[in-house]
């Protein structure tokens, strides 16, 4: 899902639309959404923090980070026996921040 490289054309954008598209809909889900927004806040945390911010069930939280990690749009890592996810690219950070801008 790395959305790398400004694209610098129409037929560039046209080779990236449908990653992009695939970006969209992840964050059309209000609870991926939040969860998105809180790590952009934060920059990393673990399912219990997530939990605690976002109000929802652990296993909800960890089904939604499962997804997000699946799609390449979050990553994770190790801190001993703690999990932290984190946003895995500097381009979806950006668009996370700018609609916390605009919404928040």
């Amino acid at each position: 899902m790395a959305l790398d490289q400004s694209p610098n054309s129409m037929s560039d954008f046209a080779a990236r639309a449908g990653k992009v598209a695939a970006l969209l809909r992840e964050l059309a889900n209000e609870n991926r959404l939040l969860i998105l927004c809180k790590l952009v806040e934060q920059r990393q945390a673990t399912v219990n923090e997530l939990v605690d911010a976002i109000g929802l069930s652990q296993s909800a939280v960890s089904q939604h980070l499962a997804r997000l990690r699946a799609d390449g749009i979050l990553a994770r890592r190790r801190d001993g026996t703690r999990m932290n996810y984190l946003i895995a690219d500097k381009n979806i950070r950006k668009i996370l921040k700018t609609l916390k801008t605009i919404y928040c």
